[in-house]
C-alpha cells in the first residue's frame, strides 16, 4: 500500500506524487491585452500624432514623449460601496518647440484619470463591475470577391485599412478594371496606377504582360477606358473623382493623393493587416510602421492576381470564414477609444495654437484632457462591448470575461 501524505493544507495523498496539476489562468489573455495597452499601446498612439504642428506648420510644434499611469486613487472595494470609479492617473511628459525661435519647453501634464483593470479583469465604473467583452471582427488586409455576369465570374478585390481610404476593384463585362477610392466613383485602375507610381502605357503592358496569358487582354481592355495620357492628367482625374466641384490642380491632386495613401496619420493597415497581405499576396514588406502604409508592389501584386483569377476562374476568398477574422481585446478596444480622443484634442490644440502668442505659450496651456478622458469613459459607458458582469455564481462570470461578441463598430 502507498503510503499516506498529508500536505499543509490538510490534503490527503496516496500516491507518489503529491502535487495537484496548476490551474491556469484563464483570464490571461484579457490581462495581457490591458497590459500591452498601458506599457507600448499608448506610446504608440502619441507617435502616431507627433508632432503636432499649428496649422501654418512654421510656428510652433507638440510632442508627447514619456507617460506613467501611477496607482489608483482609491481600491476595487471603496469604489463599489462608494459608487466610484477605480482609475488611475495618467502624467504625461510633454515638450513644445517654438520653430521661430528654436526655444523648447518640457512640462509634466495630468492628462485625466482613466478606468483601470483590477486583478480580476473587470473594470469599476460608478459602483458597478463590468466586462470588456473580446469582439469578434473581419480582419483588415485584401479579399479578393467575384461577381457573376452571364455565367462567369469576374474578381475584384477589397482593401480594408485601420484608418485610411478603402479602396474597391472591380472588373466590368467589357474586360477593364476599375477602382472605388473610398467609395466614390470609379476610376480604371491604370488611372490610378499612373497617378501614384508615374509611368506611361508601355510600362503597364509590360509589368502584366506575365499575368495575360487567356483570351481577354484585361491589361489593354483597361487602358481603353483610361483617358489620361500622362501621371499628371491621371491625378487631376482621381482627384476629381475624390472632390467634384473643387479646382484640380496637379499640386493639389499630388499633395492630396500622397497624404490619403502615404501618410502613416490617415493610412495605416495594422500589424494584421500587413501580415494578411503579405500572405495572401506572397510578399516579404517588412511589418513596420513605414510600411504599413500603401505600397505600389501591393497594388502591382493585387491587380495581377484579379488578372490571374480573371483568367482562371477560381473561387473567390470567403469574407466570412473565421480565418478571415480575428479577436479585438479589451486593450486594442480601449487604444481605439483613447485614439479617438486623442484625435478631438489634437484639433483643440491646433484651434489654440492659432490664437496664443506663441513666445508665452505652454505646453499645458494647449493640452487639454477632457476630450480624452470624456471618450474613454464614453466606452466604458455606453458600449455593447463594455457590459454589467454576470455575477450568477463563479462559473458565469469566468465565463462571461472570456466571451466573444460581433457587436460593435468595426
Amino acid at each position: 500500500m502507498a503510503e499516506k501524505r498529508t500536505n499543509a493544507a490538510g490534503r490527503v495523498f496516496f500516491s507518489k506524487e503529491d502535487s495537484i496539476l496548476k490551474t491556469p489562468d484563464l483570464i490571461a489573455h484579457q490581462k495581457k491585452s490591458w497590459k500591452d495597452f498601458v506599457d507600448t499601446g499608448l506610446s504608440e498612439i502619441f507617435g502616431e500624432l507627433n508632432p503636432i504642428d499649428d496649422y501654418t506648420g512654421q510656428k510652433l510644434a507638440l510632442r508627447f514623449k514619456n507617460y506613467e499611469f501611477q496607482d489608483p486613487k482609491t481600491t476595487k472595494d471603496f469604489a463599489k460601496e462608494n459608487n466610484l470609479t477605480f482609475e488611475a492617473p495618467l502624467h504625461v511628459q510633454v515638450e513644445l518647440t517654438n520653430k521661430v525661435t528654436g526655444e523648447v519647453k518640457e512640462q509634466e501634464i495630468y492628462l485625466g484619470d482613466y478606468p483601470w483593470m483590477t486583478d480580476q479583469g473587470t473594470f469599476v465604473i460608478n459602483g458597478t463591475e463590468r466586462v470588456v467583452v473580446s469582439q469578434l471582427i473581419r480582419s483588415e488586409g485584401v479579399y479578393f470577391t467575384a461577381d457573376v455576369i452571364n455565367g462567369r465570374r469576374y474578381y475584384g478585390a477589397k482593401i480594408i485599412p485601420v484608418r485610411g481610404a478603402w479602396l474597391e476593384f472591380e472588373t466590368a463585362a467589357n474586360g477593364a478594371i476599375f477602382v472605388k477610392i473610398d467609395r466614390r466613383r470609379k476610376v480604371p485602375a491604370t488611372t490610378l496606377l499612373r497617378a501614384l507610381s508615374r509611368v506611361g502605357s508601355g510600362e503597364i503592358r509590360e509589368s502584366f504582360k506575365d499575368v495575360e496569358t487567356g483570351e481577354i487582354n484585361w491589361t489593354e481592355a483597361t487602358l481603353e477606358k483610361d483617358n489620361s495620357r500622362g501621371p499628371n492628367e491621371a491625378l487631376i482625374e482621381v482627384y476629381r473623382r475624390l472632390r467634384p466641384g473643387d479646382l484640380a490642380t496637379v499640386d493639389n491632386a499630388r499633395s492630396m493623393i500622397e497624404k490619403m495613401f502615404f501618410d502613416f496619420k490617415r493610412f495605416d493597415y495594422g500589424r494584421v493587416g500587413r501580415y494578411k497581405i503579405n500572405k495572401r499576396l506572397g510578399l516579404d514588406t517588412p511589418n513596420t510602421n513605414e510600411n504599413r502604409v500603401f505600397q505600389m508592389d501591393d497594388l502591382y501584386a493585387i491587380l495581377k492576381e484579379i488578372i490571374r483569377l480573371n483568367n482562371t476562374q477560381e473561387a473567390p476568398d470567403d469574407i466570412d470564414s473565421l480565418e478571415n477574422r480575428r479577436v479585438k481585446l479589451v486593450g486594442e478596444l480601449v487604444a481605439r477609444q483613447f485614439r479617438v480622443g486623442m484625435l478631438r484634442m489634437q484639433r483643440n490644440a491646433m484651434d489654440r495654437m492659432s490664437m496664443t502668442e506663441i513666445e508665452s505659450v505652454t505646453p499645458g496651456q494647449l493640452v487639454n484632457a477632457r476630450p480624452v478622458v470624456a471618450a474613454v469613459r464614453e466606452f466604458f459607458a455606453s458600449s455593447q462591448l463594455a457590459q454589467v458582469m454576470d455575477e450568477t455564481n463563479p462559473l458565469s462570470e469566468l465565463s462571461h470575461k472570456r466571451r466573444l461578441s460581433s457587436m460593435g463598430p468595426g
